[in-house]
This record gives structure tokens, sequence and C-alpha cells, in this order.
């Protein structure tokens, strides 16, 4: 049976369980249970903190994870465990930060003092970039406060919006130490039974929320002027109608684009043009 580890808590673990969902597996209905066992799937689902996910993957005790890829590359396990693939949700900056006006790059940090949650991919990150001498000082939370308080000089957290260093005092600076978003990890270098069909489920996911389906009828003298707007993956479906001067179209759009795809097909006089979203897929 696949043992797989899923956020219990934080920004993670709603959207993680919603995306199991979507891929026909059973999720637990009470945020109390640490074990929910999909018998019809082959699955045993463990909830976990997001940050020991990494650890339990990488140690071999469990086949795969969804969790962050800061929290991933923090863990320092990627000699056992492996990055498969990106899930589209929980993305975030993971970003330098001092008192408004300190700081310009990186570099002016040789000598200072960081504080993070997340040392072990920050003195990773410091070591590719040359820039020795840094203190990094590990805090679990609320690092924002780490200046003010004279724990630190600076600090290095994930940012989304901004707003909570602004409120106090500080801002951002330099390049961005890592794009973070939710990701799928595994074993390092093995291939457990029913991992390959859990990542094509993903997959579909993916593309299912990515992807709109469009319809429409258009006369067959401009067919093709109408397929060039909306190709589909691999081409589109034709289908005659009782007009034999006007034939049906089915094709996979992409959701952010459908009102111009729409705009485009009617121009070209393409009618009862039809959107429909998709449940789930196989591409």
């Amino acid at each position: 049976m696949l043992r797989v580890a899923v956020p219990n808590k934080g920004a993670l673990a709603e959207a993680a369980t919603a995306m199991l969902s979507e891929a026909g597996y059973v999720q637990r209905r009470d945020k109390r249970e640490l074990v929910m066992v999909d018998e019809e799937n082959g699955v045993e689902f463990f909830y976990l903190r997001p940050r020991d996910i990494a650890v339990y993957v990488g140690s071999g005790t469990l086949d795969i994870g969804l969790t962050g890829r800061d929290l991933f590359q923090d863990a320092r396990v990627d000699h056992g465990a492996e990055e498969i693939m990106g899930l589209g949700f929980g993305g975030s900056s993971f970003r330098l930060a001092g008192p408004q006006g300190h700081f310009s790059s990186a570099g002016d940090l040789a000598g200072k003092r960081v504080a993070t949650s997340y040392d072990g991919l920050l003195s990773h990150w410091f070591e590719q970039q040359g820039i020795s001498d840094v203190e990094v000082v590990h805090l679990d939370g609320a690092v924002e406060s780490a200046v003010r308080l004279g724990v630190a000089d600076a600090i290095a957290d994930v940012v989304e919006t901004g707003n909570t260093l602004k409120a106090a005092g500080m801002e951002t600076f330099g390049a961005e130490v890592m794009r973070s978003e939710a990701i799928l990890i595994s074993r390092h270098g093995e291939r457990p039974t029913g991992i390959d069909r859990l990542i094509r489920r993903l997959q579909g996911v993916l593309v299912a929320r990515q992807y709109v389906m469009m319809d429409y009828d258009v006369r067959r003298d401009l067919l093709e002027a109408a397929t060039a707007i909306t190709p589909g993956l691999e081409s589109p479906t034709i289908s005659p109608l009782a007009d034999e001067n006007w034939v049906a179209v089915r094709s996979m759009v992409p959701s952010k684009q459908t009102n111009q795809l729409m705009d485009e097909l009617y121009d070209i006089g393409a009618r009862a043009i039809l959107v429909s979203s998709i449940h789930a897929c196989r591409v």
C-alpha cells in the first residue's frame, strides 16, 4: 500500500486535501484523524506537520508527500528524497528583508545576523552565493520582530503581500532567494507501487483546473480559421450537423483565455458557443 504524507494544518493543508479529493482519493472528514486508509485505491494517508513531511519521506519511512518547496529544501534531505512535480498552489516568495534603507543586496549581510525559520535553506543559499561570515539565527516564528528586539540585523522569510513587513518597518532587498509552491516529493530513485497512478491523477487535476471545454457551431468554409483559434491539446473534435454547411467543434482551451477566445470565434462567424468546466481528465 502506498504511504502518503499530507499536511495536517497551515496554508497547504486545505488545498492539498482538496486536490487529493478531486483526484479521487478518500480524505479525512475529522481534522483530528491522523491516518486515513483508502482501501479501494491502495493508499494510506498520514496527516503530519508540513515541516516534518520531507524528513519522513527522505528517511524512507513514507513513500511520497505533499509539502512546500521551501520546507523541502530547508530539511536538506535531497539525498533521500526528490521533487516530482509542482502542484500549482501555495505559491510564495522567500526573500531577505531588513529595516528600510539599511541594505540593498545580500552581500551587505556579510558579518551580520540574519533571523529565519528556514536556517537550513538559508545557510545553503549563502554558501552558494559565496557570502561568508553570516550568522543565521533560527527562530520558530514571528521573525519580523527579530530586528526590533535586537536578535538580528535582518531576516529571511516567506513573503506573500509584504504588508506584514511594512507594518514592522521592514522592506525586502536583493534578489529573491527562491520561489516556492506546493510540490510532490518521493523517495529518491524509487517508484513504489501506486505512485505513477497518483501522479497521473494529480496531473489530471492540474489540467482540469487550467482548461475548459469549448463547444461551438461554425460554417465549413470558416472551419480552418476557427480551429486555428481553438487547436486543442492535440486537435479539436469535428462533428457534422443536420445542415451540411455547418459543423460542431469541441476543443479544450485555457480557462484564462475563455472570453477572449469566445469573442474571436464570434467575430469570425461561430455561433452557439458554449463553455463547460472539466471535472477530471487524463492527458
